[in-house]
């Protein structure tokens, strides 16, 4: 079959090598000038390890392979609040699969996913405008234009889906949530000591605020704050100063590591989700993937992951498909992947609105998270790392 991939982030990529190594003719069509993933780190979790190898794309991701550690949640001041144990997580996730978690620099995993992609078959500085489906299948039109004929269309052109909003008309699309995500790369830390914060999440009750923090490489680091958006979203340098202003009195090492920081390496962004879910993630010859199919807030740190999943899956239904088979072959698609992603994206959705609370929820928050046995949270991680 010919499938055109609309949309080169990590899910189109991996989509893209997926559907190529299983004999279809794919083209990879991407709006920028080169091919190419911006930002800072990205946290795979095991079960997107998974996704990857079903792809035979997770040697990579394997060799920088996070050893497990505890994390959960923390407050402010970095005193354990919800206690997991990813190496029991793991276990309960069972030992015949890979379950390794990686946290990576997002350009690195990129380009290593992107490697086995004979360039002939990427298409970059191509917009796709619109879809046109017809009974034996859909044209995709670019800069006003026929670009191609395909028997399916991938549509994995992120949160801002303009594909999406074309598939279905009535659907509200994205909503934000009224928060900020401030993320960096501090690729070589100086001296600080983060013993006890890696893989785990700081809740801070009296602002809400969030702070993440993960090793990546031997010795970079990610981190990311998630803080109350009252207006437009400040420039990077600004909302820096007002993280360092309001985790000023936070763990020692919060700030020192937003400070040490260099400004190229932060990015800013309104968090933002769908709105509700979609109810269907095929429409005809035409599958949705990844964050186009199911924006979800970062809470779960599930992003990645379900487009890899999405990958995968897609990669599966169509391995051995003719062209009548595709409206089928998609069907079966959107009910595996659906029902599991629209599950987390909501969880995400209340885990963001459980760690935002302030005042007297949040203090009957924290002491029932205390009260919570480590073992019933490894559990929950488990469940959700189980695809």
């Amino acid at each position: 079959m010919r499938v055109v991939v609309v949309g080169a982030g990590l899910g189109g990529v991996a989509a893209a090598v997926g559907l190529h190594r299983s004999g279809h003719e794919v083209m990879l069509c991407e709006r920028g000038a080169e091919l190419r993933e911006a930002g800072t780190g990205v946290v795979v979790m095991p079960n997107g390890v998974r996704a990857l190898a079903a792809l035979g794309l997770a040697d990579y991701v394997r060799g920088q392979a996070t050893p497990a550690v505890s994390g959960g949640l923390r407050d402010w001041r970095g005193r354990a609040l919800l206690v997991t144990d990813a190496v029991q997580a793991q276990r309960e996730v069972g030992a015949t699969v890979v379950v390794d978690r990686a946290e990576l620099h997002r350009a690195e995993l990129h380009r290593a996913i992107r490697a086995p992609l004979p360039a002939g078959l990427v298409r970059t500085g191509t917009p796709i405008e619109r879809l046109e489906p017809d009974p034996t299948g859909v044209t995709v039109i670019s800069d006003g234009h026929s670009l191609t004929r395909a028997d399916a269309v991938i549509v994995a052109d992120g949160i801002g889906s303009g594909l999406r909003g074309q598939l279905f008309p009535g659907h509200p699309g994205l909503r934000r949530i009224g928060r900020m995500d401030l993320r960096g790369l501090l690729p070589d830390p100086p001296g600080l000591d983060v013993t006890g914060l890696l893989a785990s999440i700081m809740i801070d009750r009296r602002s809400g605020a969030m702070f993440g923090l993960f090793p990546v490489g031997e010795k970079g680091l990610y981190w990311f704050t998630d803080s109350p958006l009252r207006a437009a979203p400040p420039g990077p340098e600004e909302a820096r100063r007002q993280m360092l202003s309001l985790m000023a009195d936070w763990h020692p090492a919060v700030p020192a590591v937003i400070e040490a920081t260099p400004p190229a390496g932060i990015y800013v962004d309104p968090i933002a989700c769908l709105a509700v879910p979609l109810p269907s993630f095929a429409v005809g010859r035409v599958a949705l993937l990844g964050d186009a199919a199911h924006a979800m807030t970062p809470d779960l740190g599930q992003g990645a992951s379900q487009a890899f999943e999405d990958a995968a899956a897609v990669t599966q239904h169509l391995t051995d498909a003719e062209p009548a088979d595709a409206i089928q072959r998609l069907l079966h698609y959107d009910a595996e992947r659906r029902p599991r992603a629209n599950r987390l994206m909501l969880a995400s959705s209340r885990q963001s609105r459980l760690t935002s609370q302030t005042g007297a929820a949040a203090w009957l928050r924290d002491a029932l998270l205390r009260a919570i046995p480590p073992r019933l949270a490894t559990r929950r991680l488990a469940a959700i790392w189980h695809a």
